[in-house]
């Protein structure tokens, strides 16, 4: 089967460091072993190519220079348009889009080939865009939503908060719910380092992951343990400047590659997701890509309840209120003292993560939703 997987949005690199680029590339990783031939077209393309996928064909029509929000919008609209008629003359069987702004494409591909096609929406995106980045034509954006979810075989939502926001928008479409995944034959549970405690975050540095809350509950655990940062961001500067204000000494690591974060979680003894409280209306519609690599490492999940992850979690770690340090350090100095507890949690998260959360079984599933062969 020819498929062509369509991400128009530029802050997404197919080769990138960040869960929604992992996301991109698991996806195709798994429809390729499966014995398709996968082509992908995008806006970014990203320079860190895993060695597996070095032989994946791969269309980049950038955005170009964009001046300004609007400017930005049409260089977008341009670029899905470009995209989508090099898929056509590609002639695919499945469109597989990664739902972006302002694109068009999946309901331009499939509307002249008849090719079967899977939306998948990750977030609501115009609401974000809104909030957080500044958007000209929202109402442009939300009748390419409505075009591209009425026009979609099937629209997957990696959560229930998603698939509601676009449901109330798009009421006809065929929507259904499926969480992310883990990658459980690249991530497998590692020693802990003997001679310390090692408590592991892994993600971008940005406001929407509390970092901050996590140095603030280092700063007032009772046990020896000691914290590794793994990624960067925005915030970086910041945080290191507040851990040195606190006198804590964080391995801080910085951005790695996909394929490096097993080394990187390797030693550890708990992996933390301490989001914070939601600040706007929207709350938490995440599928929590770091936390099911979490559970794939065989480490007990110290996490915000909130979200998902509640039932993600359910006898495989601990739950705290969300922006509440001093909870999410007595959570931490808990599991810190007990490594007995830390072994059985990590055990179940593991199996957890096997047996309902690994990429094959997701890409399984949304190709049986979609009525196409999943061989």
């Amino acid at each position: 089967m020819r498929v062509a997987y369509l991400s128009v949005d530029p802050g997404v690199p197919v080769f990138g460091t960040k869960g929604a680029s992992v996301h991109v590339q698991e996806v195709v990783r798994e429809l390729r072993g499966r014995g398709h031939e996968v082509s992908v077209y995008t806006t970014r393309a990203g320079s860190r190519v895993p060695a597996d996928l070095e032989d994946l064909r791969v269309v980049e029509v950038p955005l170009g220079p964009h001046p300004g929000t609007a400017a930005r919008e049409a260089a977008q609209a341009r670029a899905a348009r470009e995209l989508a008629a090099r898929a056509e003359a590609d002639h695919p069987d499945l469109v597989y889009e990664r739902y972006s702004l302002f694109s068009r494409a999946l309901s331009q591909v499939t509307a002249t080939t008849g090719a079967a096609s899977v939306l998948e929406v990750n977030s609501p995106l115009v609401d974000e865009q809104r909030t957080h980045r500044g958007l000209c034509d929202a109402e442009g954006a939300l009748e390419v939503l409505h075009a591209q979810v009425g026009a979609a075989g099937l629209t997957l939502c990696v959560s229930g908060p998603v698939e509601a926001w676009v449901r109330g928008h798009c009421p006809t479409g065929r929507v259904r719910t499926l969480p992310n995944g883990v990658n459980t034959v690249r991530i497998t549970p590692r020693p802990e380092d003997p001679d310390q405690v090692v408590v592991t975050f892994v993600g971008t540095l940005k406001p929407w992951h509390g970092v901050e809350d996590l140095l603030r509950a280092a700063a007032l655990a009772r046990e020896p343990w000691s914290l590794r940062v793994v990624g960067d961001g925005p915030q970086g500067p910041a945080l290191r400047s507040q851990a040195r204000e606190d006198g804590l000494e964080v391995d801080f690591r910085g951005a790695v590659a996909p394929e490096q974060v097993p080394d990187h979680l390797a030693g550890s003894a708990v992996a933390v997701a301490p989001y914070p409280e939601p600040t706007t209306g929207q709350g938490h519609y995440f599928s929590p890509l770091k936390v099911y690599e979490y559970m794939a490492a065989g480490l007990p999940v110290v996490a915000s309840a909130v979200g998902q992850l509640p039932g993600a979690l359910e006898g495989c770690g601990l739950l705290v209120p969300p922006s509440d340090p001093q909870a999410l350090a007595d959570a931490l100095d808990a599991l810190a003292s007990d490594p007995r507890r830390r072994r059985e949690l990590g055990r179940r998260a593991r199996q957890e993560a096997v047996d309902h959360h690994s990429w094959s079984r997701v890409v399984t599933r949304a190709l049986e939703l979609a009525g196409v062969d999943s061989a």
